[in-house]
Order: C-alpha cells, then structure tokens, then sequence
C-alpha cells in the first residue's frame, strides 16, 4: 500500500511538473521539496493543504486513507 511520499511523487510526474515547479508553488526550496518526496522531512498540515490544493485530490487521499482522489465538499475552494 502506498504512502504519502510515492503518492506525491506519483501526483507530480503525472502533472509533469519538476521538483523546481513545485517548490516555487509552495514556496519552498527545490532541496526542501526533494525532502517531502523521499520522507526525508514531515509535512505539516499547511503543507499536505497545499499540495491538495495543487493537484487538486484529497487530504485522504495525499495521507493513504483512500484510494479516491475526489475531493472532499468541504476541501472545496469557494469561488
């Protein structure tokens, strides 16, 4: 069963987005981001928001709770 950190790297080759890309989204070094993606570093809550938000999935699904990347209503940004 996959973890978190394969999930996030599986999420931002999909997109085809590099490591640099991602970080800039984040606001966060390219040497920090390499950290998320291996487990090296532990996300905080903002963080796994933020990555949600960018590939637009679950928290559920970014922490291995489910395997449906459908957002939640309430993860929802309002318009």
């Amino acid at each position: 069963m996959p973890t978190l950190y394969p999930r996030i790297l599986e999420l931002r080759k999909e997109k085809k987005l590099t490591q640099e890309e991602v970080s800039r989204y984040l606001h966060v070094s390219q040497r920090t981001y390499s950290h998320y993606e291996v487990g090296d570093r532990a996300l905080s809550i903002d963080m796994l928001w933020s990555i949600a938000d960018l590939y637009e999935v679950s928290i559920d699904y970014l922490v291995n709770r489910t395997d449906d990347r459908t957002l939640a209503q309430s993860q929802k940004k309002k318009k």
